[in-house]
């Protein structure tokens, strides 16, 4: 199985959870418009000032998403 990269926007005050929430809508809304396979994506609201987007992709397609993305950080996902 190829490795998985979990490209995470991180985002940060009052309306963190509320803006990771709506920029989780526009990686969908890139997905699809891309048809890419894989269809993961989420928010996480980790404290009442700090909330994170994410979407995973292949490893073989993450210099396409890092480019035309431009996330503030990456990770290996784990299932």
């Amino acid at each position: 199985m190829n490795r998985q990269i979990k490209l995470i926007w991180d985002f940060r005050g009052q309306a963190a959870a509320k803006t990771a929430e709506h920029h989780e809508i526009h990686l969908k809304e890139f997905l699809d418009k891309e048809n890419y396979i894989l269809k993961i994506t989420g928010f996480e609201i980790l404290n009442e000032m700090y909330a994170i987007a994410y979407l995973v992709v292949e490893e073989a397609d993450m210099i396409i998403f890092r480019d035309a993305l431009r996330p503030h950080r990456g990770e290996v996902y784990l299932v």
